[in-house]
């Protein structure tokens, strides 16, 4: 039983380090710390960590796995150029909005919000079940009551559940796939300072009016006023972000 024990702890130390050491260096790559084609050396990356060489293996794969690096023989690991990054990880996302090219990051995912979420609220005005509806109009009751106490973390909660119900509602499965995409842009928000201390009443509204379109099947409205939750919410982000 001590044994099973003494490895359970082992195996968790060493996830521990390897989770650690993946922020680490993902952050550095994400946010431009070393450059495209820099070599890096398993034995470097070792001394630069303090970790064994098992650990900075397993770092290398995952990495590898977002593209963020390659590895060749003799030559060592090779940050790739970030056309290669698979840019929809929610990692990534994380590891950029941490860094100093936030407000090029936000510019993106605003963006892209833009094309997709609006369009999702139109699909979920067609095709949304009773129990999805109830789910928005419940993020949107919890919103309200978090919102008012100024509680971010238990607004930022309820506004996830929102968009989650709200991109798997749309029937399609290439929008439901971005949820974790835009739960972290969300959170990056709020994590990052981004958010006023008290949400904008004007953004839980349109929430309201979304929820409410949806359920009354007004794929117009339901549009509409899921743009106007992104071009605020871009707004906000950007006129704080840094540069």
């Amino acid at each position: 039983m001590r044994r099973l024990v003494a490895v359970g702890v082992n195996d968790q130390t060493s996830w521990g380090l390897h989770q650690s050491v993946l922020d680490k260096l993902g952050m550095l790559i994400a946010s431009d710390g070393l450059s495209a084609g820099q070599v890096l050396t398993i034995e470097e990356l070792e001394l630069r960590f303090g970790v064994s060489r098992s650990v900075i293996r397993e770092t290398i794969r995952v990495l590898e796995s977002m593209g963020l690096v390659s590895s060749r023989r003799r030559v060592g690991v090779i940050v790739a150029p970030r056309a290669r990054w698979n840019l929809f990880d929610p990692r990534i996302i994380r590891w950029r909005l941490a860094g100093e090219g936030r407000a090029e990051q936000l510019r993106s995912l605003g963006e892209l919000r833009r094309g997709v979420e609006p369009v999702a609220a139109a699909l979920a005005a067609r095709y949304a079940t009773p129990e999805q509806c109830g789910a928005l109009t419940g993020a949107v009751m919890q919103m309200a009551v978090h919102g008012r106490s100024g509680d971010l973390e238990a607004y930022l909660a309820a506004d996830i559940l929102f968009h989650r119900t709200l991109l798997e509602a749309s029937g399609n499965e290439m929008l439901g796939a971005l949820t974790d995409v835009v739960a972290e842009v969300l959170s990056g928000r709020t994590h990052h300072h981004l958010m006023p201390a008290h949400p904008e009443p004007a953004a839980i509204r349109w929430h309201a009016e979304v929820a409410q379109a949806v359920q009354s099947g007004d794929a117009v409205a339901a549009e509409r006023a899921m743009r106007d939750i992104v071009d605020e919410a871009t707004r906000a982000m950007l006129g704080d972000a840094p540069e």
